[in-house]
């Protein structure tokens, strides 16, 4: 199928090879320099989110980072203000009944503000930063757990190690950001799962001895806040997750109380790096070595591929635009180059059937152009160069061929008449009057002007001429033609066999023999027909042979055999140089004569 359509359509069809070609090579291009575009546009897309994803991140950090700071700055405020630092080094190592009288004491002694006490300290905490949820004293010895709620409220949780593990919790020395501790949690009646949680250690400022624990629960949900800056922008979502892998903040709810399942994967990564978890996500890790924690942002490719689905169809549509410009604009050009070609060809090929008189219709100034203004400048000469010269050729050959009949008619006559007049002379016989009949016939056939002279009638005047030699010699010779019913309808020009039959009686024939013999056959080949003219008679020397042939084509003045010579030519003159005569031959075994006449039918008398 596809060798059929090439056969058909592109293997004689320049102008659409070229239009294939260059379509191939454009669209190849075009869609390579997009595909190259879009890659790149998109990865710059890719890297944009991630960025935003990080800068998001790093704001959560600062924000965990300043509340990590803001618990530390608690106590180094204790630590700063000396009447706040004993007091707090009283409250967690007496009962909290002493340190109430203790602080009575102080008022109604000393007059002390009230900001040295530590329950109004840890009320300002609370009255400075919202995000506390609850803000919490531990005492070592004592073994108390004091807490304020975001209400203000104050409440005293007794963490005896014989029925809690808060003392047990609270030795383990942990300052990093983590989630709040389940017996811390059944202690206060806290169980949102949206909480961290800050610890740092108290310690006792003259002895350095640890005294407690200052523990703040944080709100995680206002981490959302710092969010919402970028709010429209973020892709993805954004997880915080302690050291012991517990969510401390997830973007998405999806994750609290549960294992994040990036976890796992995103440890195996450097600090502030970008990775591709899996196929489908990409994953962003921040490290905070102070506060133990890792934030994380998670963003599935497809999220980020939406961002540049957009850019990839207007690449797409600008790319197919570019395709149908530059394919349809060019293939116009030679669309239109094609159809002037065209012109051009149909004009050869009217010059080639005969019609001189064609022209090219193309008034460009371009190449074709001048070529079709070259061709018609061409045509006018040669109708002018045919007016003059070739007509006047014409005239002459026809004079010649004329001239060349009028020479072989009486040629013709005379060999005739020599034969009667020695028949006669031999024998007085009463044949005499059948070969005069015979003659008569044959003459009428020469002088006679048909409109077309066909086969059947030159191989008539053949066997006229030949029947008179078969009576002339009686049983010594003998003749045979055949011819298809077909080919004997075809047009031959006239005297075009005669001569060469003529040519044998007179030169080839053995009267001593008893088997002369004489075929003619015509036969149909590819393109033309052949004529074969075939006898057993005394043949011809093979130095002779060629003398005959290398006259054939000299001019009349030149050699002799006239009656092949004028075959011959005449053959060429009318036909073309593929037609004439070719003889073959043996001394004393015969001649053979081949000649190549046009298989085509005729009109008018132009072949006579």
């Amino acid at each position: 199928m596809v060798r059929k359509l090439y056969k058909n359509y592109f293997k004689n069809n320049v102008f659409l090879k070229m239009i294939l070609l260059y379509s191939g090579i454009t669209i190849i291009t075009i869609i390579t320099l997009s595909y190259l575009m879009f890659r790149s546009m998109s990865q710059s897309i890719v890297e944009k989110e991630l960025d935003i994803q990080k800068n998001a991140m790093e704001s959560v950090s600062q924000y965990l980072d300043a509340k990590y700071v803001a618990v530390k700055d608690m106590t180094i405020a204790t630590y700063r203000n000396e009447s706040l630092s004993s007091n707090l080094s009283y409250f967690l190592t007496h009962p909290f009944q002493e340190y109430a009288q203790h602080k009575l004491d102080q008022y109604y002694n000393d007059n002390e503000d009230k900001s040295t006490d530590v329950l109004e300290f840890l009320k300002g905490q609370l009255n400075n930063d919202a995000d506390i949820r609850n803000l919490m004293l531990y005492s070592a010895d004592q073994q108390n757990l004091f807490t304020f709620d975001q209400n203000k409220q104050f409440n005293m949780v007794s963490t005896n190690a014989a029925h809690s593990y808060i003392p047990d919790v609270m030795a383990q020395e942990s300052k990093h950001i983590s989630l709040p501790n389940v017996w811390v949690r059944k202690a206060i009646n806290q169980w949102d799962s949206r909480l961290f949680s800050v610890r740092v250690p108290l310690n006792d400022k003259m002895t350095l001895k640890n005294i407690g624990q200052l523990l703040v629960f944080y709100d995680a949900d206002k981490i959302s806040n710092v969010l919402s800056s970028y709010k429209g922008k973020l892709k993805g979502n954004i997880a915080i997750i302690s050291v012991d892998g517990g969510v401390l903040y997830d973007s998405s709810s999806q994750y609290y109380e549960t294992s994040y399942p990036y976890a796992d994967q995103s440890a195996l990564y450097s600090d502030k790096s970008t990775k591709p978890a899996d196929k489908e996500m990409y994953i962003n890790k921040l490290i905070s070595n102070e506060g133990g924690y890792i934030v994380i942002g998670v963003v599935p490719k497809n999220v980020i591929s939406q961002a540049y689905n957009g850019l990839r169809n207007t690449i797409i549509m600008i790319s197919a635009i570019c395709i149908i410009i530059s394919i349809v604009i060019p293939s116009l050009f030679v669309a239109n180059y094609a159809k002037r070609t065209n012109g051009i060809i149909k004009f050869t090929r009217k010059v080639k059937n005969g019609d001189l008189k064609a022209r090219i219709e193309d008034n460009g100034e371009d190449e074709l152009g001048q070529i079709s203004k070259s061709f018609n400048y061409m045509m006018d000469d040669l109708n002018l160069y045919i007016d003059r010269v070739f007509k006047a050729e014409i005239k002459q050959k026809h004079t010649e061929l004329a001239a060349l009949q009028a020479r072989i008619n009486p040629h013709f006559l005379y060999n005739t008449l020599e034969v009667i007049r020695m028949r006669a002379i031999s024998q007085g016989a009463g044949d005499v009057s059948e070969m005069i009949y015979i003659l008569s016939v044959l003459f009428k056939s020469l002088v006679q002007q048909k409109e077309i002279h066909l086969f059947k009638d030159e191989l008539e005047a053949c066997r006229l001429y030949l029947e008179l030699f078969r009576i002339r010699f009686k049983d010594k010779f003998s003749f045979q033609i055949e011819i298809d019913p077909i080919q004997s309808l075809r047009v031959v020009m006239k005297m075009s066999l005669q001569p060469l039959i003529e040519n044998y009686i007179v030169h080839g024939i053995r009267t001593e023999r008893m088997d002369n013999h004489l075929s003619i056959r015509v036969l149909q080949e590819i393109g033309f027909i052949k004529v074969t003219i075939e006898d057993n008679g005394r043949g011809i020397d093979p130095q002779r042979l060629a003398q005959i042939k290398d006259s054939l084509d000299k001019p009349e003045e030149e050699g002799g055999s006239f009656g092949l010579r004028s075959v011959h030519t005449r053959l060429k003159l009318l036909y073309g140089p593929s037609y004439g005569i070719d003889i073959q031959s043996e001394l004393d075994n015969g001649t053979t004569i081949i000649v190549r006449f046009p298989d085509m039918e005729g009109k008018g008398n132009q072949y006579v």
